[in-house]
């Protein structure tokens, strides 16, 4: 998705207060966060580290600060900045019109975007490869051949059904008969050998498709194996237009969700971004947008 994204790592109190650092502090500085990786990373010991986190860690030793880490859901860390519940918020968080009425940013030091996940369809069962192949797509291919084996396999019997009668000329029906089972085997290069030629027209025309057959069989190859593959591993789901006929899930007091509801697309929310993950495994939404490189 284009939407365009600033991420700060660093949010302070701005219509209320304002923080001072002094060179020695008696108390901690509290520090409200959330789990973002690989911006804010929670470790199974229960220390933080993560890309924001480590940069705080060098401002606040630059300081002579100590600091404690209290863990937030998204919409409860802006409500603790807010209420002065934290003195700062240490965590990737978008820089919003909306937000910058109550809360000062640092300086942004990563720009990205919004990011659709949805969960892998592709099968691999008989009725899965089947579907994939009975598509328009494949099924326009699988014609186009057909007319132009017929219009071959009449041309040859033109030429060939009064001087070659053993091959292509025993009455309408067989003689267009033999020459439909010549182009095809010709087209597939099996050329049993079993019928040929032998006029110098049709010995052109037999040249001529001879060439186009192995074109033909690449486009039919293509075709196949796009139903195969490409095809299957298309979600469907990829642009902002593809999430107003889906079910759509995105985090509370997100940006994204901000975005959603500017673009009027519905969807239902959670606290964080395992809720949302969980929703799609569990087939209860379809797409859940939230920042790319976290997503990712």
């Amino acid at each position: 998705m284009s939407n365009k994204k600033i991420l700060t790592f660093l949010i302070i109190l701005a219509a209320n207060a304002s923080i001072v650092f002094p060179q020695s502090m008696d108390r901690k500085i509290l520090v409200g966060t959330k789990v973002a990786e690989p911006f804010v990373i929670k470790q199974s010991d229960g220390r933080w580290s993560g890309l924001s986190i480590e940069l705080w860690d060098r401002i606040a030793k630059d300081l002579g600060v100590k600091y404690e880490i209290k863990e937030y859901e998204l919409e409860d860390l802006l409500k603790a900045v807010k209420n002065e519940k934290v003195d700062i918020a240490v965590s990737p968080l978008t820089i919003t019109s909306e937000r910058e009425k109550v809360l000062d940013f640092t300086h942004a030091y990563f720009t990205t975007g919004l990011s659709i996940a949805v969960i892998n369809k592709s099968s691999d069962d008989i009725f899965g490869i089947l579907k994939s192949l009975f598509t328009i797509k494949f099924m326009k291919v699988v014609f186009l051949s057909i007319i132009v084996l017929l219009f071959v396999g009449i041309l040859v019997w033109v030429f060939e059904r009064n001087r070659n009668k053993e091959q292509f000329g025993d009455g309408k029906t067989k003689g267009l008969g033999s020459s439909v089972w010549w182009a095809a085997v010709t087209m597939t290069t099996v050329g049993y050998g079993d019928k040929a030629p032998k006029t110098s027209g049709g010995r052109i025309i037999a040249v001529l498709w001879m060439f186009a057959g192995l074109v033909m069989i690449s486009a039919f190859t293509a075709a196949i194996t796009s139903a195969l593959t490409v095809d299957q591993l298309d979600v469907g789901i990829n642009f902002l237009s593809d999430l107003y006929n889906v079910r759509v899930g995105t985090v509370k007091s997100s940006s994204s969700e901000e975005y959603l509801t500017q673009n009027s697309v519905d969807f239902i929310t959670t606290q964080n971004i395992e809720g949302g993950i969980n929703l799609i495994k569990q087939n209860k939404i379809d797409a859940f947008v939230y920042d790319a490189p976290i997503l990712k």
